[in-house]
């Protein structure tokens, strides 16, 4: 029996590296974000800084490890059999939780997660120990959890995600007033000063939130009066800002005056690393600090010759430091799992989505309440600006006013997603209000705090203009309520967890391995969506020519018409097997695509823009061609939806001779689409006039079979339902052919083989 704790340990360990992977890949977004969306410099640089930060703040993390220990609840009311229990019920929801959250692209607290698991886990076992004990009702619970930490975890999370939401938003302005988008040509000394406090802000969080919380943060020197590191920071606040803001002020002016230095770079270089050293200070905690614990446990219960289950863990009240080398190997895999996982770059990316100044692909859609508060947002503004003095409104306009940036300098790719100024006051915002916390022990989630601030930025930045706001609030509100159901889900899970393994210890091998096939499904399901994605994705076209967009849009056109295609086939592959299952699949993949196109039209307007005077013909073909583009989209839809409807009704199958019938028809359409989508992907577009000559062929063949259905009808046909379906899928495989025929017609009158694409200048 007492191998089964063993096992546990080792279980632990491996869960500790599985959880320091889904965790980096979750955090990530809150140093990333401002130097990836800003692209103030290198992605590798980004990642190196990042790197060194998390290395160094890896090392710094022992003082926080007594959260897992004692934080929560109270270590000396359980056992060692049940701490066990506790420990292992922690770690396997912590998992399941957080990779549920990578996959989907949502950034979550890993410190809310492992706090309330920790409650759950702690709470379930408590009330089975209550149970057992007839001397003890609920109102014992008491007993077992440090309540008073639960409220200020609960208290914490309201309070960030206003707070920093806020400040972030009255800062932005602020900083947006004064720099305006013209930021670079401004005197020397405003650059400087702006600097100066940035770079106070990030310091002094760098000491508050990365050193305060390590061992050696309780170091006197002489130098400080023989303060400890801790001490002074704590008394002497007001003389480190006042005498930081000088100094760095005036560096930051020796620097961009002598050395022509970018200050805004300088800011979030040091800003990124500041926070990847907090994140992994602090937060190291939330992956290995409850797996450290329970070897601590293991260790002091080994040798004391206690059985498990009247051993206490009073042990665990007093502080132990963590092994150095331990938080190196933890350091280690964290680096590795920021440059390899591409789950981080995922989470990030829906952060700097929703942040991104100017047009993007919305993930979210709008709703009652996202409309609500956009209406009484636009509403209230214009109602300040109604009394606001028109000078005043012409400066602020003034300074909120975008630089013009031809879109054809640079692709969509490479375009920030804000400017230099946003990314530093995201920085030096998050810096402050953590450090703010950290000095009145507030408990306060890094990730709330970065990803608010970067959403108070954008709206005071107006990225949330009237053609995106409902889609980002709805977005936000999305992040946001995830974090409850994070909060609400970890402890449920890791309650019910525990309830499971203290009924049988063969509930961990189920779950463990519960947690092997879904690490391997998810890893094998991610890289076949990005490869899918990769493939399937239509590119928008940023030609300012008519030979060029002929050129660049004919890759969409052989997606389009490769996963038109696939849909075709399957629909009459589904309808004629009766397979449900085939067709539901088929309607998300016609969704996928229509909502593809849709993506393409939405785009028109900059498109437009792009094109050169000389080339304005180009926006007719462009038009007509998203028009086709649309008809094929809508017949494959109707196609399958048609086909789907009638099986899911249970109506009577086709008769084999219309299922032969249909086999035949979708072998031809299914071969002229083959034909087109080589024709296009190969851009061989002086052989369109040979495939069009199968349009007499294609309409015959589909004719006759309208002809023969006809002729049935009035003889033997007797189901109403299949002779409506049958006509209605052979009319719009026409409607279908037609569509393609007539954008093959537009490429084989606008293309000349004469004239070389402009292309697009990078």
């Amino acid at each position: 029996m007492d191998n089964i704790y063993l096992l546990m340990i080792v279980a632990l360990a491996v869960l500790a590296i599985a959880d320091l992977v889904v965790g980096v890949s979750n955090d990530a977004v809150n140093f990333l974000n401002s130097a990836i969306g800003s692209k103030a410099i290198s992605f590798k640089t980004i990642m190196i800084v990042a790197s060194v930060g998390i290395a160094i703040g890896a090392v710094f993390s022992s003082g926080m490890m007594e959260v897992a220990r004692k934080g929560i609840f109270n270590p000396e009311a359980f056992m060692f059999s049940e701490i066990m229990i506790i420990f292992m019920a922690v770690m396997i929801t912590d998992i399941l939780l957080l990779d549920f959250f990578n996959s989907i692209g949502m950034p979550t607290s890993t410190t809310v997660s492992i706090v309330f698991e920790l409650l759950g886990a702690a709470v379930a076992m408590a009330l089975i120990k209550i149970a057992a004990n007839d001397t003890q009702s609920f109102s014992d619970l008491v007993i077992y959890i440090n309540t008073s930490t639960a409220t200020k975890i609960i208290f914490g999370i309201l309070l960030s995600v206003i707070v920093a939401f806020s400040v972030g938003a009255i800062v932005q302005w602020i900083s947006r007033l004064l720099l305006s988008y013209d930021f670079e040509n401004k005197a020397t000394w405003i650059s400087a000063v702006f600097g100066g406090l940035a770079l106070t802000a990030i310091t002094y969080f760098i000491l508050m939130k990365g050193i305060k919380g390590t061992p050696y943060a309780k170091l006197s020197f002489d130098l400080i009066g023989g303060l400890t590191i801790k001490e002074f920071l704590e008394t002497k606040v007001t003389s480190i800002i006042v005498f930081s803001s000088i100094f760095w002020s005036l560096f930051s002016y020796s620097l961009i005056a002598y050395f022509k230095t970018n200050i805004y770079k300088l800011i979030i270089i040091v800003g990124t690393f500041a926070l990847a050293l907090a994140f992994a200070g602090n937060d190291l905690v939330n992956f290995i600090g409850v797996p450290i614990a329970a070897w601590q446990s293991y260790e002091a219960w080994a040798v004391s010759g206690v059985p498990a289950n009247a051993f206490s863990m009073e042990v665990l009240a007093s502080k132990v430091p963590t092994p150095n080398a331990l938080l190196l190997a933890a350091g280690l895999i964290m680096v590795l799992t920021l440059w390899f996982s591409a789950k981080a770059k995922r989470v990030v990316k829906t952060s700097i989505d929703l942040s991104k100044q100017g047009n993007t692909k919305e993930r979210f859609n709008p709703n009652f309440l996202s409309r609500l508060l956009v209406r009484s947002a636009s509403n209230t503004s214009a109602l300040v600006e109604r009394f606001t003095p028109v000078v005043v409104n012409d400066f602020i306009e003034k300074q909120f006013e975008e630089k013009e940036v031809k879109a054809s300098t640079i692709s969509d790719e490479e375009k920030p997603a804000f400017d230099l100024v946003r990314a530093s006051v995201n920085l030096m915002v998050a810096g402050i209000l953590i450090s703010i916390a950290t000095s009145y022990k507030l408990p306060l989630s890094t990730t709330y705090v970065t990803f608010m601030v970067a959403m108070g930025t954008s709206l005071a930045d107006r990225a949330w203009g009237s053609e995106s706001a409902v889609y980002r609030v709805a977005g936000v509100l999305t992040v946001i309520g995830g974090w409850f159901f994070t909060a609400i889900v970890a402890f449920s899970a890791a309650a019910v967890i525990a309830f499971l393994i203290n009924i049988s210890d063969l509930f961990i091998a189920v779950l463990l391995f519960g947690i092997i096939i879904m690490g391997v499904k998810n890893y094998l399901k991610a890289k076949n969506i990005t490869e899918q994605d990769e493939d399937d994705e239509l590119s928008f076209d940023e030609s300012s020519s008519l030979q060029g967009v002929i050129f660049e849009s004919a890759k969409n056109i052989s997606k389009v018409i490769s996963r038109g295609e696939k849909v075709y086939t399957n629909a009459i592959e589904g309808l004629s097997k009766q397979d449900l299952d085939l067709l539901k699949k088929n309607k998300k993949q016609t969704t996928k695509l229509s909502k593809a196109v849709d993506e393409l039209r939405d785009n028109l307007f900059y498109f437009i823009k792009n094109l050169d005077e000389s080339s304005l013909n180009a926006s007719n073909f462009y038009i007509n061609l998203l028009g086709h583009l649309q008809d094929i989209t809508q017949s494959l839809e109707y196609i399958n939806n048609r086909s789907y409807k009638h099986v899911n009704n249970n109506h009577s199958k086709l008769k084999l001779t219309q299922i032969r019938e249909l086999i035949e028809v979708n072998s031809s359409v299914s071969n002229f689409f083959n034909e087109v989508n080589e024709l296009y992907k190969n851009k061989s577009f002086d052989e369109i006039q040979n495939i069009i000559k199968e349009k007499d062929r294609l309409y015959g063949l589909i004719q006759d079979k309208i002809l023969a259905q006809v002729s049935r009808t009035r003889s033997e046909e007797k189901s109403p339902k299949n002779t409506t379906l049958y006509f209605n899928l052979l009319q719009e495989t026409k409607n279908l052919l037609n569509s393609v025929m007539n954008l093959l017609s537009d490429y084989n009158e606008s293309h000349d083989s004469s004239i070389k694409p402009a292309k697009l200048d990078r």
